[in-house]
């Protein structure tokens, strides 16, 4: 098996708390990543999705070193990006990009788009020829769909899509392999979702990108995602491809959001089960024991209160290649594969299913 272009294990960032505005004591901490372990092959798409807060942001950022991690490592190519500094740094650093959630405070109103995407060859000037430079934003601008003639015009002169386009090709302009996209559609309207994601599955075949796409809606994830991940309370709690995800939920908590997810078909819609979760989502300055899921969650018994889950394939489907048989931090896992529990079908892209936010 190909090693990943990216591993990521054991990722904490922990935020302190502290008594008073100035040399306060620290009196506990944030805990908003605390333990996330995941790997990222060439080519593919991981998805992260899970609600406000849990994490998945902060996640993006700390891979983009915008973010010191607390603790843990972040291997890109087998190097662990978090000891380097320097230089080699800001080699990694180029081969990482990100494109953020919204296209109307991420870009400089200063700025021209020409300004805005060529900014990455002064920060890098080894990656094109000053000579070069505009004729490389000009064709960036090509490549994601815009007319290269706008390359003298400013961001209120382009609609939010337009915008988002633009974030992409500063994106792109380093040629990266990995691209991390923290929420990118979340604050289109829904018709100019859909452009934006196909834009961005056709720039992966183009280029052989890898990336990280971070998201509530649960119907988008689906629609790019190779793999997801169920972020909760700074942890993954489900892992597998998108069928074993969607169709063979094991979670709890996944299938909740799951049956939150509005069903075209009103026959299906009639006769599926609703799962309402009780209570809010705990501080994550103070999780609770054991399983961080289980205020909430209608399976939880004694040792939920005890014990960690471990994320990892349930003891009873380890010997088998079902889809049910993928990583899955609860106790129970297989009691929702015993009594044949299935997902109901996500609506294409466009048509909700949104974690709540």
């Amino acid at each position: 098996m190909a090693e990943p272009i990216l591993r990521v294990r054991g990722l904490v960032k922990h935020y302190p708390l502290t008594t008073g505005v100035l040399f306060g004591k620290q009196v506990g901490a944030v805990r908003a990543v605390d333990g996330v372990d995941f790997d990222l092959a060439r080519g593919e798409t991981l998805g992260i999705v899970g609600e406000s807060g849990c994490g998945k942001s902060t996640v993006a950022r700390m891979l983009v070193s915008l973010e010191k991690p607390t603790a843990g490592e972040i291997r890109y190519k087998g190097e662990d990006v978090t000891r380097l500094s320097g230089r080699a740094l800001k080699a990694v650093r180029r081969n990482i990009q990100m494109v953020f959630q919204d296209p109307y405070t991420s870009l400089n109103p200063r700025m021209t788009v020409g300004d805005i995407i060529g900014e990455a060859y002064d920060i890098h000037p080894e990656a094109a020829p000053k000579g070069d430079r505009r004729r490389r934003v000009r064709e960036l601008l090509d490549v994601v769909g815009l007319n290269p003639e706008y390359v003298n015009r400013y961001p209120h002169q382009f609609s939010g899509g337009q915008r988002q386009r633009i974030g992409i090709a500063r994106g792109l302009a380093l040629r990266p392999e990995i691209i991390v996209a923290d929420e990118p559609v979340s604050a289109l309207d829904v018709s100019v979702q859909a452009q934006v994601i196909n834009l961005m599955g056709r720039l992966q075949d183009e280029f052989g990108l890898s990336y990280v796409f971070i998201a509530h809606d649960l119907s988008i994830v689906r629609h790019i995602s190779d793999r997801v991940a169920v972020m909760y309370l700074g942890r993954i709690v489900e892992t597998g491809t998108d069928t074993e995800i969607y169709d063979h939920p094991t979670h709890p908590y996944t299938q909740a959001l799951l049956s939150a997810v509005p069903v075209p078909d009103p026959e299906a819609r009639e006769h599926r089960e609703r799962i309402i979760l009780a209570g809010d989502v705990p501080s994550p300055a103070n999780v609770p024991s054991g399983c961080r899921f289980r205020t909430r969650c209608w399976k939880a018994r004694e040792r939920c209160a005890r014990e960690v889950p471990v994320l990892a394939v349930p003891e009873a489907l380890r010997h088998t290649a079902g889809p049910a048989a993928h990583d899955s931090a609860c106790h129970f896992a297989q009691e929702a594969v015993a009594a044949g529990r299935s997902a109901p079908q996500v609506a294409p892209s466009g048509e909700g299913g949104t974690v709540p936010g």
